[in-house]
């Protein structure tokens, strides 16, 4: 059985998804990277839904795989899930090209509780980011340290997309004096915040709510900063659920980055 608290069982969840990936990478190989990116979605979608009905019947659940959410979100549980009480925001594969690249370690599974009752701005109430192929997973029912500090006279670390970085962001890398460290999915990017690999994410190139709400989950409950670009806080459970921007970063990085994000974006 998994652990009753929802923190522990956001943690087993993610865990256990991530390990039937990991089973669907070795069975099928990547000679087929499209068939491996459907197989991986599915069997991971499959699981998450089937252990929320069988452990969490009552709440509401946003899937990136529930009925091409991204389009129809104004149809299926969306009306439900609005007016829920607790709606668990999940990323079955987070990071699908690189699953089906071999050797790659930067994906992810993704899960999130959303409570109406939860003080936080975001009202995220425990979250779990599983990294199957770093074996490891980051989650908010034993909280990750906040990051030491770089070495002085380091560069500031921005991870930032390896597929489609935001186009200024070169620009502000200059004028911050940082470098930018392409990753692959949402999670992996914020977990290298949170484990001190990088001191910032940045994304403006467009993006849902599950590639953030777990990973933001797991940064807040370390103590890291995170908003959207332009300083507003990042919140859930909206009847759209496009969530296009983010920051993600070490809490004394937040001014000078957001003042140099609202210089960029208005130029």
């Amino acid at each position: 059985m998994p652990p009753e608290s929802d923190d522990a069982f956001a943690h087993w969840l993610a865990g256990r998804a991530g390990e039937l990936l990991l089973q669907v990478r070795a069975a099928r190989g990547h000679a087929d990277p499209a068939a491996l990116k459907v197989a991986g979605d599915r069997a991971a979608h499959e699981f998450l839904r089937t252990e929320l009905a069988r452990h969490r019947p009552t709440d509401a659940v946003l899937s990136e795989e529930d009925d091409d959410a991204r389009r129809s979100w104004n149809g299926g549980d969306g009306p439900a899930r609005i007016t829920a009480d607790r709606v668990w925001i999940v990323d079955p594969l987070d990071g699908t090209r690189e699953f089906s690249e071999e050797g790659r370690a930067d994906w992810a599974v993704h899960v999130a509780l959303w409570s109406r009752s939860a003080t936080s701005t975001h009202r995220l109430a425990a979250g779990a980011v599983a990294l199957p192929a770093q074996h490891r997973v980051l989650a908010t029912d034993s909280a990750p340290p906040y990051p030491p500090a770089p070495p002085d006279g380091t560069a500031v670390r921005l991870a930032v997309s390896r597929s489609r970085p935001p186009a200024f962001l070169t620009a502000l890398a200059d004028e911050v004096g940082a470098v930018l460290v392409p990753m692959g999915s949402a999670g992996a990017k914020i977990a290298a915040v949170v484990d001190g690999t990088v001191d910032a994410y940045i994304h403006a190139g467009g993006q849902y709510e599950w590639d953030s709400a777990a990973p933001v989950a797991v940064a807040t409950a370390a103590g890291l900063h995170a908003s959207r670009i332009d300083g507003a806080p990042l919140t859930y459970n909206r009847t759209d659920p496009k969530l296009p921007d983010l920051l993600v970063c070490r809490t004394d990085l937040a001014a000078p980055l957001l003042a140099a994000l609202q210089s960029r974006v208005a130029a």
